[in-house]
């Protein structure tokens, strides 16, 4: 690692810590030439592919944003989107790939909201899984009532 003041590439790891919960780790580091100390924090990056081809970092805000529009006039407050967005890391996490679709993200939505607001699963799903017809949301709130009994 490279000291951010000096440019030297010799410096010392003096202490890690694993930070937010358990996706980063946080490096106390040291310079050799110049003494001064920095901090650096390393995280696995999840890697998105979507539909076009394109990839780019996965977005806890991107989860949160997609909810929120699926939500809108709900009851949904933002601690629940937060909870929602880091269920669905970890979901995506768990995986153990550095590659993960944009359609397996919103599956991975799916379960999550569907606990947390029907109205709001029913919007999302209708997008995410391709809704043609009225006949798409009566078998999908059909499915919701057989699963609330």
């Amino acid at each position: 690692m490279r000291c951010p003041f000096c440019k030297n590439d010799d410096t010392r790891v003096v202490d890690s810590r694993v930070t937010d919960d358990g996706q980063a780790i946080r490096r106390r580091r040291s310079c050799s030439a110049c003494g001064r100390r920095f901090s650096t924090v390393e995280s696995a990056v999840l890697t998105v592919v979507k539909r076009n081809g394109l990839t780019e970092p996965f977005s806890r805000e991107k989860v949160m944003k997609g909810v929120r529009r699926a939500s809108q006039g709900r009851h949904v407050d933002e601690d629940s989107l937060a909870k929602l967005a880091s269920q669905v890391e970890d979901a995506v996490r768990s995986s153990g790939s550095a590659e993960i679709s944009s359609n397996e993200v919103a599956m991975a939505i799916l379960g999550p909201l569907r606990d947390l607001d029907e109205v709001a699963y029913l919007r999302f799903a209708s997008v995410y899984r391709s809704f043609e017809s009225a006949d798409d949301f009566q078998r999908e709130i059909d499915e919701l009532r057989r699963d609330r009994r």
